[in-house]
């Protein structure tokens, strides 16, 4: 009788143990952050329109149509109402979701990924090699960041993948510098002078040891980072140096509708609407996955 109890004590504490385990879980721990869910549910949103821009968009976006110049959001056939040129608002906002996303996410994966090595690289070297390395971020962070961007736009010229390094290479400072303060803390870690006793290559201990322990604050940087570079897309673009006409992106609707506030707000506000939401989402979700991530913030 009492092995008969221990036995089903056993797996209750069991059963228990898996609850607890599902419920502390990546994917529930987000459905219980309010914040996190909501960013989520607007970058799902706005990535769903990237995939499927070529089935949603109900006009070709570069369509001409000159007689209809300008109509008002919820025209027939126009739910957004058309430009100067009579192309379909809406058709060219789902476009123009393509490109800057491209753009945003784009920028960031340059930006971290030259910035996560350097940051391995300065952190765990230390000595001259940091202050060498550091400098140099410092120099570059010197520029404010749009101004860094116009500089390399200038030099590297227009177009998506132009846009893409200019905006990744102003980037690189700040990954450059989260990581660089993650790896001075991880470093000197027992687990990692235990892989050092035993002869660990230095190569091993910074891909294998120090980087998946730093994870955790690159994830949430990156994150608010797509933010940043959808703003700085759409900031290039406006002021004529990123994405260049007839291509849509949020940043050139909005420089063209700048022109006519006037006489046709709804170009310029839909665009900044569209720009303003994900930019939220995304900012949204960084902080829901900080809050679950950082163990300091845990409730």
């Amino acid at each position: 009788m009492s092995h008969k109890n221990d036995m089903l004590s056993s797996d209750a504490h069991f059963k228990m143990l898996e609850k607890e385990r599902r419920a502390n879980s990546a994917w529930n721990k987000i459905k219980r952050n309010k914040t996190a869910m909501l960013g989520l549910a607007i970058v799902s949103f706005m990535l769903l329109l990237v995939i499927f821009a070529d089935v949603l968009a109900p006009h070709d976006p570069n369509e001409l149509r000159l007689g209809s110049t300008f109509l008002k959001p919820g025209s027939p056939g126009h739910l957004f109402g058309t430009d100067e040129f009579g192309r379909d608002l809406l058709s060219r906002i789902i476009y123009g979701s393509r490109i800057s996303l491209f753009v945003a996410v784009g920028a960031t994966f340059v930006g971290a990924t030259i910035g996560i090595l350097l940051g391995l690289v300065s952190g765990y070297a230390g000595g001259g090699l940091d202050v060498f390395i550091m400098r140099i971020m410092d120099g570059m962070m010197a520029f404010p960041f749009i101004l860094l961007s116009i500089i390399l736009m200038t030099i590297l010229g227009t177009g998506v993948f132009n846009v893409i390094l200019a905006v990744g290479i102003a980037n690189i400072p700040n990954f450059a510098r989260v990581v660089r303060g993650q790896v001075h803390v991880v470093k000197n870690e027992d687990y990692c002078n235990a892989v050092k006793g035993i002869g660990a290559s230095h190569g091993r201990i910074l891909f294998h040891h120090i980087l998946p322990n730093i994870l955790s604050p690159i994830i949430v940087y990156a994150t608010l980072n797509t933010a940043g570079s959808i703003i700085s897309e759409a900031a290039l673009s406006f002021l004529g140096l990123g994405i260049m006409p007839p291509h849509a992106s949020w940043g050139n609707i909005l420089r063209a509708g700048k022109e006519t506030l006037n006489t046709a707000p709804h170009v310029a506000t839909i665009s900044g609407l569209f720009i303003l939401v994900t930019v939220l989402g995304f900012n949204l979700l960084g902080d829901g996955i900080r809050d679950i991530l950082d163990p300091k913030m845990k409730k």
